[in-house]
């Protein structure tokens, strides 16, 4: 394992009330609702410019925690992620039914909400269910499970631990972005190819066990229970336009995931060893963050490379590396996102960084070709 930046060994020094900055986006939700006008900006000015502010005003976080410090300690921590579920329920459903018996509301105004809506669910709720879903507890990864299905993506969660974390950095993993392609390509390519994705994962785990892949046992199934159980909840509330409501806020929190996902990744191949096979997992094959504010709004996620390393550590407890061993952002997620979003700006800052972290871990490596997107890697040019 790698040299840690500083370990604090004092496990009391671990504060859980930094991470739970992300309810303050339950009182800006409220506001939008019951003022409408100019307050429904303020969500997106808070998450994609008051945040991105304030990583440069606060800064790194570069301390370590002990990562051997017990649940028994974390319970603060772990309450801040199990509570959230009733809580976007409340957001979600709540702003439903205002929006969908009231007239007071123009439709620039309802679409401005949901969008804010959106926002929330993508930025908090996905970020807490794949924090849920990596936990041995049935009862978080059920959890995690009712957040997705609350933004009708929960095929997410077996394309995440069955397909993302065993092939990452590989043409086998669908939401690995590759070299030069723009989100605006890679979105639409992860959205059709993901279900199919995770429907063969669960396929070929339950053949492993003599199973057909339409046993009941099938996560699949699951996920499909509680995105038709989220939309009829809308119907019953609303109607139509209800449904079209939540169907949007949906969107707009996956399309949130997909720019993470994006940006964690991307231009980021593991060496191919031949016959299909490929190096382990390291922490260069993540892009890595240690701003303290996005941290803490994001429960550490920007943390990924120690993620990948250490998929069952919970949030508090993920280490940060030396920017020898893995390549950092320049800021946090949220202004990185919003660059993925403009590609020709995107290739022209990213573009040098993925070549210059090609030859700072592989020098060896003088072909990059059998890497380009779309193609499979072969031992030729592999060194």
């Amino acid at each position: 394992m790698t040299d840690l930046i500083e370990t604090r060994t004092d496990t009391g020094r671990l504060k859980a009330w930094p991470y739970w900055l992300t309810l303050t986006f339950v009182p800006l939700v409220v506001l939008a609702v019951a003022e409408g006008g100019w307050t429904i900006l303020l969500i997106p000015f808070y998450g994609w410019v008051l945040m991105p502010l304030l990583d440069i005003v606060v800064g790194q976080d570069l301390r370590n925690p002990d990562p051997d410090t017990p649940d028994s300690e974390l319970f603060w921590f772990r309450l801040l992620t199990w509570i959230w579920f009733p809580i976007q329920v409340c957001l979600i459903y709540g702003t439903l039914y205002v929006l969908t018996h009231s007239t007071g509301y123009s439709t620039a105004e309802t679409l401005g909400i949901m969008f804010g809506i959106g926002v929330t669910t993508g930025t908090v709720g996905i970020v807490y269910a794949h924090e849920l879903m990596h936990k041995s507890n049935p009862y978080e990864r059920h959890l995690g499970d009712l957040l997705l299905g609350l933004v009708l993506y929960g095929h997410f969660r077996t394309e995440h631990l069955l397909v993302h974390h065993p092939w990452v950095g590989t043409p086998r993993d669908t939401v690995t972005a590759r070299y030069n392609e723009g989100f605006l390509r890679a979105f639409p390519r992860v959205l059709w190819q993901g279900p199919g994705s995770a429907w063969r994962a669960e396929k070929a785990r339950l053949a492993r066990r003599g199973l057909s892949p339409w046993h009941p046992t099938n996560p699949i199934w699951k996920y499909l229970a509680l995105g038709l159980a989220a939309l009829a909840l809308a119907f019953a509330i609303g109607g139509w336009l209800a449904v079209g409501l939540f169907v949007f806020q949906a969107f707009v929190a996956v399309w949130q995931l997909e720019l993470t996902n994006y940006v964690e990744h991307y231009g980021l191949t593991r060496k191919h060893l031949g016959d299909g096979k490929y190096e382990p997992v390291k922490p260069h094959h993540s892009w890595d963050s240690a701003h303290r504010v996005s941290g803490n709004l994001l429960i550490n996620l920007q943390r990924h490379a120690d993620h990948h390393l250490h998929p069952m550590r919970r949030y508090p407890l993920l280490q940060v590396y030396d920017e020898s061993q893995v390549p950092m952002l320049p800021t946090g997620y949220p202004p990185m996102t919003a660059m993925a979003m403009v590609p020709p700006i995107w290739r022209r800052v990213f573009n040098p960084r993925v070549r210059a972290w090609r030859r700072q871990f592989y020098p060896e490596i003088n072909d990059w070709t059998p890497y380009k997107e779309g193609s499979n890697p072969m031992p030729k040019g592999a060194g």
